[in-house]
């Protein structure tokens, strides 16, 4: 029998509220919870969904009694958003936990309306109060979906359970590539049964399918805790789209796909990722989706794209910096340059979906062609190097202190520091890298580093070499990584952890300048 969404749902613990005689099959319904993002001191943005067209009642409070509450004009949702409400809430007090409801009314009589759903969320301080945040990536990948009898995506409820300020998804927060079937096989012999919801056992292809595996998500319990009670900010990766993906990718030997044009495919992506998750747009640059998001004193966050900006993957081995190897692009490039210059922090923390080291190949059976930025040439750097290789000189020049590179895609975690000692370019300030990830999906790794720019494995930790690759959630080796930074100190504290919340590293990293 197939596991539906209410079945899982009620073996989690939650209660859906029979609904009222009158007027219950017409009034609104929200129907995957509600979620917050990308908040600064003054703003945030917050997101929910009806089941039909209807109008969206806001309140915002700073208790959760809602005494104080200020109510928002009314926003409609219509099935051109996929009945979506996504609004940006301004003039919020800063370093504040502010409370949200949200309630759905029908356009037919304005009577019937959605039970109330209530979220939370922290502004950004404008002082130097300690701040705590989660990062991690990749979600339901490799077929993994969720599996009730196996509590769901555990890793979630682990993430909440650390109250953090905010949440960093660093990438592949949909696997659309990635079919989930009823069952697939375990390694151990077993069965993992996935709750199946219609339009996720094919490649997702049209805006609607792309929408279906942001939904599929939100069917899980400890997610759907999670964003009722902390913002989180999404970056763009590969997953999102297709594996591996640039303007060079060719799906035509794919017979999965009809849609074999990937320009297309990455537009209809990007427009269901902008409207199923609380991300912040700017709508002067529509589809930018790299930002800074500045966390107060201690805290500015660099949310990077480096998928719609490449060139095509190849070799990577380009002797001069040019189209062809560009990752990131002039245009982010050069955004990122100027923004880090006019930070004023105590840490500069850059999110990018990919590790800066470590090899990552295009085509992994061939170990052929680069899909992230180190070749595997261990040499000068060459193709997409050029480019990391101008922007760590620049950090170095300006003497930009305190940048820290947070990452995921590779299904391990690690820890990884990069001395000019150890490369093959001494003109950079060394740095530190930190890789977590899967949240929920199959395990892999380790993968080779590249010594360009000397990376160092301090630590990291990948499936043992018996077990093989792409393990399941259930054998516990799903990741997630904590930085605290201390109000009084600006020391940052990076903790990389495992889905128990087992402690598996940990290092204090003290600014250059407090």
């Amino acid at each position: 029998m197939a596991i539906t969404r209410r079945r899982f749902i009620e073996s989690a613990g939650i209660v859906l509220a029979a609904p009222a005689l009158s007027r219950a099959a017409t009034r609104p319904h929200i129907t995957h919870g509600v979620a917050s993002g990308d908040v600064d001191t003054g703003s945030a943005v917050i997101w929910a969904r009806a089941d039909q067209p209807a109008r969206a009642l806001v309140e915002v409070a700073t208790s959760d009694t809602f005494i104080d509450a200020r109510r928002l004009a009314p926003v409609d949702v219509l099935p051109q958003h996929d009945f979506v409400m996504k609004r940006l809430i301004t003039d919020l007090p800063p370093g504040q936990q502010i409370f949200y409801r949200v309630v759905f009314e029908d356009f037919a009589s304005g009577r019937g309306r959605s039970e109330p759903v209530t979220g939370r969320l922290r502004t950004a301080p404008d002082t130097r109060r300690s701040v705590r945040f989660a990062w991690s990536g990749d979600t339901a990948g490799q077929g993994w979906g969720i599996d009730p009898s196996r509590g769901g995506m555990q890793t979630y409820a682990e993430i909440a359970r650390h109250e953090p300020d905010f949440f960093l998804h660093s990438g592949d927060a949909i696997y659309a590539d990635n079919p989930i079937a009823p069952r697939q096989a375990m390694p151990d012999g077993g069965t993992w049964n996935n709750l199946v919801v219609e339009g996720v056992d094919k490649v997702a292809e049209t805006v609607a399918e792309f929408r279906g595996r942001f939904k599929y998500n939100l069917n899980d319990a400890h997610l759907l805790t999670m964003n009722a009670r902390l913002p989180t900010v999404f970056a763009w990766s590969d997953h999102d789209v297709v594996d591996n993906w640039s303007d060079g990718i060719d799906l035509a030997a794919d017979g999965r796909y009809s849609v074999r044009d990937i320009r297309l495919l990455a537009a209809r992506a990007r427009h269901a990722f902008g409207e199923m998750t609380p991300v912040r747009l700017d709508p002067a640059a529509p589809g930018r989706i790299h930002r800074r998001i500045g966390y107060g004193p201690l805290l500015d966050l660099f949310v990077l794209d480096t998928r719609s900006y490449r060139g095509a993957n190849g070799p990577s081995r380009e002797p001069e910096p040019g189209e062809p190897t560009r990752l990131l692009g002039a245009a982010q490039l050069d955004w990122l340059k100027d923004a880090l210059s006019r930070s004023t922090a105590a840490w500069k923390v850059i999110a990018v979906e990919q590790p800066i080291g470590v090899v990552v190949w295009d085509d992994w059976r061939a170990r052929r062609g680069a899909d992230a930025v180190a070749n595997g040439d261990h040499g000068a750097p060459l193709g997409r190097e050029h480019e990391f290789a101008e922007l760590l000189r620049f950090i170095h020049a300006r003497g930009i202190d305190n940048v820290v590179w947070l990452t995921a895609d590779v299904h391990y975690t690690a820890a990884h520091h990069y001395s000019p000692e150890r490369a093959a370019v001494g003109d950079f300030t060394p740095f530190w890298e930190f890789v977590s990830g899967p949240i929920h999906a199959g395990t892999f790794g380790p993968n080779e580093l590249d010594m360009t720019f000397g990376p160092e494995v301090v630590f990291q930790k990948t499936p043992p070499p018996e077990r093989g690759v792409n393990l399941p959630p259930s054998d516990g080796l799903q990741f997630f990584g904590l930085v605290d930074i201390d109000g009084e100190s600006a020391r940052m504290t990076v903790r990389l952890m495992d889905r128990s919340s087992g402690e598996l590293y940990r290092v204090d990293l003290d600014p250059a300048s407090p």
